[in-house]
C-alpha cells in the first residue's frame, strides 16, 4: 500500500479554517491581509455584523451562530456584549481566539495590544 502523501494532499490537511466576525467593516483590513499574504493557505469565513444594535444585548442568539467550526476565530466586533459572548462560545468549545485590543477578562482569551 502506498503511503506516500503528495504536495495537494499534505495543503489540504494543513488548510487552517479561520472564523472572521466583524462589525460595520471593522475588520476589514486585517481580512484583506489574510487574503493578500496568506495565500491561499486559510479556509477563510467572515461573520459580518452590519446593523445598528442596542446598546446592551442580553441574548446575542439573534447575532451570532448557534455553532463554530474553526481552528482560530479572530474578534473585530465593537459591541462588548458580542465579543464577550463570542469569547464565551469559543472557549467552551477549546477554540482559539484572538480580540485585539480588548480587556476580556475570561481566560484562554488573547488580547495582544494593537
Amino acid at each position: 500500500m502506498n503511503h506516500i502523501k503528495t504536495s495537494q494532499n499534505i495543503l489540504r490537511s494543513e488548510i487552517q479554517k479561520i472564523v472572521v466576525f466583524q462589525q460595520n467593516g471593522s475588520g476589514e483590513s486585517k481580512i484583506q491581509g489574510i487574503i493578500r499574504y496568506g495565500e491561499n493557505l486559510f479556509d477563510l469565513k467572515i461573520i459580518s455584523i452590519d446593523e445598528s444594535l442596542p446598546i446592551v444585548i442580553d441574548d446575542s442568539i439573534k447575532y451570532l451562530p448557534p455553532d463554530i467550526k474553526a481552528d482560530l476565530v479572530l474578534d473585530y466586533l465593537t459591541h462588548p456584549d458580542l465579543s464577550h459572548d463570542l469569547a464565551v462560545m469559543c472557549v467552551k468549545k477549546k477554540i482559539p481566539i484572538v480580540a485585539t485590543g480588548k480587556k476580556s477578562h475570561i481566560k484562554g482569551v488573547l488580547t495582544p495590544p494593537t
